[in-house]
């Protein structure tokens, strides 16, 4: 129940964070509010570092900086993916194999699940979908490349989890610091490299900034949900975050929340009390 609520709250927290970062951009090229949610994110986990602690043995610092460099591949890929097809397809597909891959890993590493469980698992995976699918789903057949890259994007998004997920135990939040290293190194010299094409419009930096916070907070949530509970089952409840972006922006945005995600978010209701009840 603990790792439930914990991974819960990081889906919560993703959600949020995805929200504000759109929000952040919608003036500005998306690596300018990458530029000041990087470090604030990178600033947190330096501050839970006296509070957790951290272990930098070899394990965290591999599968930490291993973490990383999925993160930002996964950054790369997802918004390349939104940029050229279209969204109400590739955003499912993104969200249903970031959930499916670690949930096969979690499986393959023995982990077991209750009925309740088995019948739960499919139908969370259902509602990711449903929940992250906007308005005519299905309507616009994307590109194969644009296909490719969702499922690159997707995966990417998986292995990140994956990596964290196989960090010692015992090595606190050494993953999260190193990971954050090396995914804000990356973007931060992908930015430099590009910084011409960036145009000069500023990004909302409050906004920004905060959607850098929140996304720390949610690997945290995460990092200790996964070291508490089954990966499979972590990894698809964390998948359901569309739904806190969907419900902010229906409260911030004023924006319709269409009849299948109504559904989704009905169906991740049901999913997550089976859960539960593992």
């Amino acid at each position: 129940m603990i790792a439930l609520l914990l991974a819960l709250g990081s889906s919560l927290a993703y959600g949020c964070a995805d929200f504000l970062g759109g929000l952040g951009a919608r003036k500005a090229h998306v690596l300018r509010t990458v530029m000041f949610a990087a470090p604030a994110s990178f600033v947190v986990e330096l501050l839970l570092w006296p509070v957790l602690g951290a272990s930098f043995s070899a394990g965290a610092l591999g599968w930490g900086a291993a973490s990383g460099v999925a993160s930002a591949a996964a950054f790369v890929l997802l918004y390349r993916t939104l940029a050229i097809g279209p969204m109400n397809v590739l955003s499912p597909v993104t969200a249903l194999v970031s959930a499916a891959l670690p949930v096969g890993v979690g499986l393959l590493q023995g982990e077991h699940l209750a009925v309740a469980g088995l019948v739960g698992l499919p139908l969370a995976l259902l509602a990711v979908v449903l929940v992250s699918a906007g308005h005519g789903a299905g309507s616009a057949r994307p590109a194969h490349t644009a296909l490719l890259l969702a499922f690159g994007a997707g995966a990417a998004i998986a292995l990140q989890l994956v990596f964290l997920h196989q960090a010692p135990s015992d090595s606190g939040v050494a993953p999260l610091i190193v990971g954050r290293a090396v995914s804000s190194a990356i973007t931060l010299a992908a930015a430099g490299l590009m910084y011409r094409r960036l145009g000069s419009e500023r990004p909302a930096y409050a906004m920004s900034a905060a959607a850098g916070v929140l996304d720390s907070v949610a690997n945290l949530l995460f990092l200790l949900a996964a070291r508490s509970g089954d990966l499979a089952v972590v990894a698809v409840i964390v998948a359901l975050y569309p739904a806190g972006t969907v419900l902010l922006a229906r409260g911030v945005l004023a924006e319709r929340i269409h009849r299948g995600q109504l559904v989704g978010l009905g169906t991740a209701a049901v999913a997550v009390g089976l859960l539960a009840l593992t």
